[in-house]
This record gives structure tokens, C-alpha cells and sequence, in this order.
């Protein structure tokens, strides 16, 4: 079975983004492991420190290191990715760049009405960067911008309940599995 590192860009208890990587560990489970490293535990990115980094900076790159993809789950904040997570990208893209070649999706939640696409845009460019490179699911008919989350996620079982957006989850996570898979699917790789 595939591993699968989810990391997410909110540390907010109740955070959608949260709720929607819960809703694709439970969804995909005979697909996948999903695992969700602690960012919030990260300390800030210092040059200084890179080359001896902290046991949890060390920890992480390890768990990210070993997975055969990764999913970034980002909420949308001032228009970007909130800085937790590109705190997070940074450790990843020093020393080992563990994210290099690896492949990877993007997903988001927002209670606004353009979800996270300007979120998820500037994480596409931060991901091209040459420290991070990673083998991005392309945003064509992959997109997964969950608008107005709040009417989309059930209060109770704080997963996703919205057809359309499961519906488009569903496609974008079939396709991300068989970029992770050696042969790939055409025109992805």
C-alpha cells in the first residue's frame, strides 16, 4: 500500500483544510496511508541551524523522505500559503531536499468564493523552486478548491459531504495515484 504524507497548512483545531486531509485518510484508506506530520512543531527556518537541525526538523524530512507522495492541504491566507507551511517547505527544500522528484498534489478549503486558488498558485511556484522541485499533479483538471467550506463539511464527522467537491477530490487523488505509480498516466509524467 502506498504511504502518503498529507501536510497541512493550518493549525487550527477545526481548520477545513484539517477536515478535508481526514476526509481523504478516511476515503482513500484501501489506497493509501496517510500520514500528517506536526508543522506546528517546526521551529522558524535558520540558516544558521540547517546543517544541524533541530531532532523535529530532522524527524520530518525523515517521515517525508520515506513516503511515496506527498499532498499539501493549504488554506488560503492574504491572498498566499500561510507561513507555517512555507516554514515547513523551507526545511524541506536545505541540505537533502527530500521533496526533489517527489510526487506531489495540492489541495485547499476557504469559506471565500475562489477557495485557495491563489493559495494553491503561489505553492506551485514555490514548488518549482530549485531547492524543493517536486513532481507536481498538473493543475488541469486536477484543481481541488473547496469553496465556501463551511457548508461543505459536516459538523459531526468533520469530513467532506459535497458531492461535486468529492466528486472532483475522487478524480484528482486517482490521477495522483497513478503519478506516484511507475507508469504513471499519459501526458503527467
Amino acid at each position: 500500500m502506498m504511504k502518503i504524507a498529507a501536510i497541512v497548512g493550518s493549525l487550527r483545531k477545526d481548520s477545513f483544510n484539517l477536515q478535508l486531509t481526514l476526509t481523504i485518510q478516511d476515503r482513500y484508506r484501501d489506497q493509501m496511508t496517510l500520514n500528517i506530520p506536526d508543522i506546528g512543531k517546526l521551529p522558524l527556518f535558520n540558516q544558521d541551524d540547517e546543517l544541524a537541525a533541530p531532532p523535529q526538523v530532522d524527524a520530518f524530512k525523515k517521515a517525508i523522505a520515506e513516503v511515496d507522495g506527498v499532498i499539501l492541504v493549504t488554506p488560503e491566507y492574504n491572498w498566499s500559503v500561510p507561513g507555517v507551511l512555507k516554514n515547513a517547505l523551507d526545511w524541506l527544500s536545505r541540505v537533502d531536499k527530500v521533496l526533489i522528484g517527489k510526487p506531489t498534489m495540492t489541495v485547499g478549503a476557504s469559506t471565500g468564493m475562489f477557495g485557495t486558488i491563489r493559495a494553491q498558485q503561489h505553492l506551485r511556484e514555490i514548488l518549482a523552486s530549485p531547492g524543493l522541485q517536486a513532481k507536481l499533479l498538473p493543475p488541469s483538471n486536477h484543481e481541488v478548491y473547496i469553496t465556501q467550506a463551511a457548508g461543505k463539511f459536516d459538523p459531526a464527522t468533520r469530513r467532506l459531504t459535497d458531492e461535486r467537491s468529492l466528486q472532483s477530490l475522487d478524480k484528482a487523488v486517482a490521477d495522483f495515484i497513478q503519478l506516484i505509480q511507475p507508469q504513471g498516466v499519459a501526458g503527467l509524467v
